[in-house]
């Protein structure tokens, strides 16, 4: 797999301004709720006629609306405008070894509809085949046209490409050798955004509690990290970056990488019980199943030592935990683990708790996957060189 690089916006310095300039205005209205034309002239520092022909534009492709007159105090009441939350719809995937996750979010970021369905094989053709169905289904329920999708966000368990850490059991086996996107890009007819999960479940959260510098941490298939800083991902040159999993961590037993104490599959082999989906893994924490709390110690202990090491390499607002695991494990991790002493972020003016639970559930990246598409609607994109 390679992951989405930033789209390169073809054609003259003129043509990109414009369309940088279209998603700036986009997105200063999507984070104000609406605003008057000199209001986003100013604050864009674009001139009144510019933003006019602008938003003329945007009107005429259903993505803006009046919201009504505003009086600013001198002159006449300025028309407000605000982003039409039915003027497109994002497409999320999310293929996980197990099962495939799809979603569909309109311009204000809310879920329309949702779908899941078991996956036998992650092979690419029975991948492709169960999301197209999955998508029809979702039109016919909604009632929505291909043609109001602005495109897909798909995301895989990483890494992307023949890496060192190829085979090891939490990446999906088969696809290390496919352009994923264009895959995807030509059976959906759609542009696409192709990202690992950990990094698609950060962005849901961004949406869902505005932070701007934190790390994510995601129970997938392993163990991933979404790191956002500045309101961006940190992806690295690959789309690697945050493959904390195989980070070793101190044992009793000597080192470990992370995730063989800290992820589902951990859980699961250390019950001995084989494949348990999270309702399994829910219930055997309500009742204190014994080894479900002695793996829940060894968990805070490899937690401890992660969260120091992020805190001291990124210096994050905070550290979520979210993903596919049950959410009172997630609390019971959140409540329990032992915070580091030792640490850039063992301070009192930090408004937000250093450890946390995710707000977005078990769909965390699947709604990601959507707000990839949703994102570059609304920020301008760098064009490539």
């Amino acid at each position: 797999m390679t992951p989405s690089s930033p789209q390169m916006i073809k054609g003259s310095n003129a043509e990109r301004s414009r369309s940088s300039n279209r998603q700036a205005v986009l997105g200063r209205i999507k984070s104000a709720g609406e605003m008057g034309r000199a209001e986003i002239a100013r604050s864009l520092g674009l001139s009144t006629q510019a933003v006019s022909n602008i938003i003329a534009e945007l009107q005429e492709d259903g993505l803006l609306v009046e919201t009504g007159l505003r009086s600013g105090g001198r002159g006449l009441p300025a028309m407000q405008y605000g982003v039409n939350s039915a003027g497109g719809y994002a497409l999320g995937v999310e293929v996980r070894p197990d099962a495939i996750f799809t979603a569909i979010l309109d311009l204000h970021g809310q879920t329309v509809v949702t779908r899941r369905r078991t996956l036998k094989s992650p092979e690419p053709a029975k991948v492709i085949s169960k999301v197209l169905k999955l998508r029809d289904e979702m039109l016919a329920k909604t009632g929505l046209s291909e043609g109001q999708l602005l495109g897909a966000g798909v995301v895989m368990p990483g890494p992307f490409g023949q890496t060192g850490l190829s085979g090891l059991g939490s990446d999906l086996a088969g696809w290390q050798s496919v352009d994923a996107a264009a895959l995807f890009e030509e059976a959906l007819a759609l542009p696409v955004e192709l990202s690992n999960d950990a990094n698609a479940a950060a962005m849901a959260e961004r949406m869902a509690l505005g932070l701007s510098h934190f790390a994510y941490l995601y129970f997938g298939a392993g163990l991933g990290l979404g790191i956002v800083n500045q309101g961006q991902l940190v992806t690295g040159i690959f789309g690697n970056a945050g493959e904390i999993g195989h980070v070793p961590v101190a044992t009793p037993k000597g080192p470990l990488p992370l995730e063989a104490l800290l992820s589902r599959v951990s859980v699961q082999e250390h019950l001995g019980k084989g494949p348990l989906d999270i309702a399994a893994l829910g219930a055997l924490f309500a009742e204190g199943d014994k080894g479900m709390m002695d793996w829940l110690d060894g968990a805070c202990a490899a937690l401890s030592q992660a969260v120091g090491l992020l805190e001291n390499l990124f210096d994050p607002q905070t550290i979520i935990l979210g993903g596919a695991m049950p959410a009172g494990v997630l609390d019971y991790l959140v409540a329990h683990t032992e915070l580091p002493t030792l640490s850039v972020s063992n301070r009192a003016d930090n408004p937000h708790a250093r450890v946390q639970a995710g707000a977005s559930g078990r769909m965390t990246a699947t709604l990601g996957a959507a707000a990839l598409i949703l994102n570059r609607a609304f920020t301008p994109q760098a064009a490539a060189l």
